[in-house]
């Protein structure tokens, strides 16, 4: 992780460690960026979308003027998810996308996201050199007369997406009824659509964002809201998403969670039927259960652990050739629709696999066992306190004592350090992450006394 991008983008508080005039920045070196790519003469295209927290607008204005000014034309989604983004760069030949979200964060945080010319999230150069750029800040490369670029209003790019999810769907969801928590973020007009599209009862809540609701106790970090609902309304099936809709976390029936482990599991077992598991494998995450890779080692499917962010995901499935990969977080990538995390296209294959199947979630989950497991994060304004001695040495020690696995990180989209502990033990679990959690709170103390030093 670099200065200003981290797993996902460049995050953080808008106008605090993010501001209008790094977006404005961003938009210049995106120009150059791509004028220097596509060659002297050629247009460049670049695609921006946005959720709907306050602070997207500014963000919008300020990416389209850098861009403009240094000879790229910006087209608006306007509010819209991260994975739509992604499908029009790549379906309508953009030089790049970007999307302005803090994903699960609250609405004062935001992000910008960068996405390639594949409409996938980008490693190497180009966040290297962004990175670089914000670092030495020289003067931006402005146009005159016909080089400067355009904006132009492109709803019909949001509208040609909503299109896509609606084709890939096998099946009529007529009679079924739907819940789905919307976060008050992008999927609140975009997912009722498609689902009423295909014929679903729809049953919506947080689905009014008024710029300061995003994520507010609800969507797929807070799935118990949805929980309750499906239970208490008697609804076959429940999907929340998260701020910018690239995670998806579902509810069977019953009002029980089932979160991207789960959903890895049904699907890797539908596919595999289907014959379409390529590699016969599935790409997850060093924070995936163990449940998950025991139960599909039964069924003879292989399990690949990466490091966490399903851009680490996707890179890995391009190695081994596997077609489906993802996180516990919601993050699903079914490689032959989408390069990335696609919260309403991971709720369209679950429906498909539920009504091929012709089963309730809750069926589809049997042989699935999830071991215990505890995260806490612990807010911290350096995260170097997840690398001190006495953390190191406790995360060992911890492991040993409770035999668990233990896995302690600094957050790449927050000012935290996540402890993540696995065995099958539940109490266990919780002593050692209560432990190390009294560590990392010490460690964090004695930085702050020391002006931020080891």
């Amino acid at each position: 992780m670099g200065i200003f991008f981290g797993t996902d983008g460049f995050r953080g508080e808008a106008n605090v460690f993010l501001t209008a005039e790094h977006a404005f920045r961003l938009g210049c070196f995106l120009g150059e960026y791509c004028r220097e790519k596509a060659g002297a003469g050629e247009t460049c295209r670049v695609v921006i979308g946005k959720d709907p927290r306050r602070s997207s607008y500014m963000f919008e204005y300020a990416l389209s003027a850098g861009l403009t000014a240094c000879g790229a034309d910006a087209y608006l989604l306007h509010v819209t998810t991260t994975p739509s983004v992604g499908y029009i760069v790549r379906a309508e030949g953009f030089d790049c996308g970007v999307m302005i979200s803090a994903s699960h964060n609250g609405y004062a945080d935001n992000g910008i996201k960068l996405l390639d010319a594949g409409g996938e999230k980008p490693c190497g150069d180009m966040i290297a050199r962004a990175e670089a750029y914000l670092k030495t800040a020289p003067p931006p490369a402005f146009v005159t007369g016909d080089k400067i670029g355009r904006t132009v209003d492109y709803t019909e790019g949001r509208n040609r997406y909503a299109g896509y999810l609606i084709s890939l769907s096998r099946f009529s969801y007529r009679g079924v009824k739907v819940g789905l928590d919307c976060a008050n973020g992008s999927a609140f007009s975009l997912a009722p659509s498609v689902f009423g599209a295909l014929g679903a009862q729809v049953y919506c809540i947080n689905a009014a964002p008024n710029g300061l609701n995003i994520n507010r106790g609800c969507g797929s970090t807070r799935p118990e809201a949805l929980a309750a609902f499906v239970k208490n309304h008697d609804l076959d099936v429940g999907f929340a998403f998260d701020g910018d809709a690239d995670r998806c976390i579902c509810v069977d029936e019953r009002g029980n969670v089932a979160d991207g482990d789960a959903i890895l599991y049904m699907s890797a077992l539908y596919l595999q039927k289907a014959g379409e598991l390529d590699g016969n494998k599935v790409v997850c995450t060093v924070m995936s259960n163990s449940g998950l890779c025991a139960a599909l080692e039964k069924r003879g499917i292989g399990c690949e652990r990466v490091a966490v962010g399903d851009r680490h995901v996707r890179e890995g499935m391009k190695r081994s050739g596997a077609a489906l990969g993802g996180e516990p977080s919601g993050h699903v990538i079914y490689g032959k629709y989408a390069g990335t995390g696609d919260g309403i296209l991971t709720a369209v294959k679950v429906m498909e696999i539920m009504l091929g199947e012709k089963k309730k979630l809750s069926a589809l989950l049997e042989g699935y066992r999830p071991l215990p497991q505890v995260l806490l994060n612990v807010p911290v304004n350096d995260k170097g306190a997840a690398s001190a001695p006495a953390v190191r040495e406790g995360v060992e020690a911890a492991g040993q004592k409770y035999g668990v696995r233990v896995i302690l990180r600094p957050s790449g989209t927050e000012n935290a350090v996540r402890i993540f502990c696995e065995g099958e033990s539940a109490p266990a679990c919780r002593l050692a992450a209560g432990e190390l959690k009294e560590l990392v709170l010490a460690a964090r103390r004695e930085r702050e006394a020391k002006g931020g030093e080891a």
